[in-house]
């Protein structure tokens, strides 16, 4: 299904924004580290093809903004390209000494290894930090259950209110949001139910919404449900007719429907609306590794209130920064190794269209979900210019490796050679990611 035009627009607006700051971060890494390290940088583009905006500063480095936003790099002093893949000889032989210490072919090696090594090392210190970013202005939930915001369900006369403690559902201690969620449970087909509360210093019973109400908390980037119009704050009441009470019943239906359509019934501001949807087969990373494959409409529930939170400091942000960062780069080398023997669909991994598609879709949800989405994108970025193949940094890391063990680097004909290779398989990988874009 073709985007309309606005929606068009938009979807190739962020696609472009989010590429571009990544890619600017990356070679930004690899121009900083490369000048500390005394290696000149003749040219730094973000984009290829024509040049649309230059200008040349101090240290003679021309930067420049190109004509397709596809990508970028850093062209240092004596390289026969910008991809670095070797040597413009001619251009070295005139050179002296000292500037011949500035090239990438006449520096040492740590400093080389270290140029190289900067670009994915700054992609994921820019993930750590927007993922802490995030972090800190969502702040993290107070250990005891209270109310915040209260959100607006259909059919539910709502005697909480923004502020009350829970300390029980139904009888059952709430001390914190695990003990609340244990409480609720059992009572997962009940559309309401009792909770107590303090409030003002006071305690009492009062009757409230399902904890985890079927409301659409976030829809999932590229999913059935926001191919299918659903938005966040939506409500499905019903499934083919059958009432819902719970996020949970809407989720045993979905799993159980083996793929087959479903008419939805919704609540979206204050009116009743229809919407047929097909699950897909969906496969979803684990925190402890391995995939849980079921079907999926693309929605993520919650409870119907928002948390009171807390404000997390710098240190903490950063450490969840890393922990999330870690896990991308977990279960995206799962999802290769799981693809590769068989045990998840080969659709699991996207070409351009597809992750253009899914920044439009982030974009569309919100900036936080935006900044989240470049994370994940930067991270998943770094790893993969790791990967060992010619003309990725991985690939230059290897060769230097083989340098360290071996006093020299390979040869002119085997780097030509496995150069030529390397570009063969990223145009492999990237063919196979588009043509996944187009036919799952």
């Amino acid at each position: 299904m073709l985007p309309g035009f606005g929606s068009l627009l938009q979807t190739v607006a962020a696609f472009v924004v989010a590429l571009s700051i990544i890619v600017a971060i990356h070679e930004y890494g690899h121009y900083i580290v490369g000048r500390w390290s005394g290696i000149r940088a003749e040219v730094f583009s973000i984009g290829f093809g024509p040049v649309i905006w230059s200008r040349v500063d101090r240290r003679g480095t021309r930067w420049q903004l190109a004509a397709l936003p596809l990508g970028g790099y850093v062209k240092f002093l004596g390289d026969a390209n910008a991809a670095s893949a070797g040597a413009d000889g001619a251009a070295l032989a005139r050179l002296s000494d000292a500037e011949l210490r500035q090239t990438m072919h006449g520096a040492p090696l740590w400093a080389r290894a270290a140029t190289v090594a900067a670009g994915p090392v700054f992609n994921f210190v820019l993930s750590i930090l927007l993922f802490g970013a995030v972090m800190m202005v969502s702040g993290r939930a107070t250990d005891a259950p209270q109310i915040g915001e209260i959100f607006a369900l259909p059919g539910i006369e709502d005697s909480l209110r923004p502020g009350d403690l829970i300390t029980a559902v139904e009888g059952i201690a709430t001390p914190d949001y695990p003990a609340l969620d244990a409480a609720a449970e059992g009572f997962r087909d009940r559309p309401t139910l009792n909770y107590r509360v303090e409030r003002d210093g006071a305690e009492m019973t009062v009757e409230g919404p399902q904890l985890l109400p079927p409301r659409v908390a976030q829809v999932v980037p590229d999913s059935a449900a926001g191919e299918a119009g659903i938005r966040e704050g939506d409500v499905v009441t019903a499934i083919d007719g059958q009432p819902i009470a719970s996020f949970a019943q809407m989720q045993q239906i979905v799993s159980a429907s083996d793929g087959r359509a479903l008419d939805l019934t919704l609540w979206r501001d204050g009116a009743e609306q229809g919407v047929t949807l097909t699950p897909r087969r969906t496969d979803l990373p684990l925190r402890d590794g391995g995939f849980e494959t079921a079907y999926k409409m693309g929605i993520a529930g919650g409870m119907f209130f928002t948390p009171v939170t807390t404000s997390i400091g710098p240190i903490e942000a950063v450490e969840g920064g890393a922990r999330e960062v870690a896990f991308v780069i977990r279960s995206s080398i799962s999802a290769l190794t799981h693809m590769v023997s068989g045990a998840i669909s080969t659709c699991n991994l996207r070409g351009p269209l597809g992750i253009a598609e899914t920044s439009g879709q982030a974009a569309s949800a919100g900036l936080s979900n935006f900044v989240w989405f470049l994370a994940v994108l930067s991270a998943a970025i770094g790893m993969m210019n790791l990967f060992p193949i010619p003309v990725l940094d991985g690939g230059h890391l290897v060769f230097h490796a083989w340098e360290a063990i071996r006093g020299k680097p390979p040869s002119e004909r085997a780097m030509g050679v496995l150069m030529t290779a390397g570009f063969a398989i990223v145009l492999a990988l990237m063919a196979f990611g588009l043509t996944n874009d187009l036919r799952c």
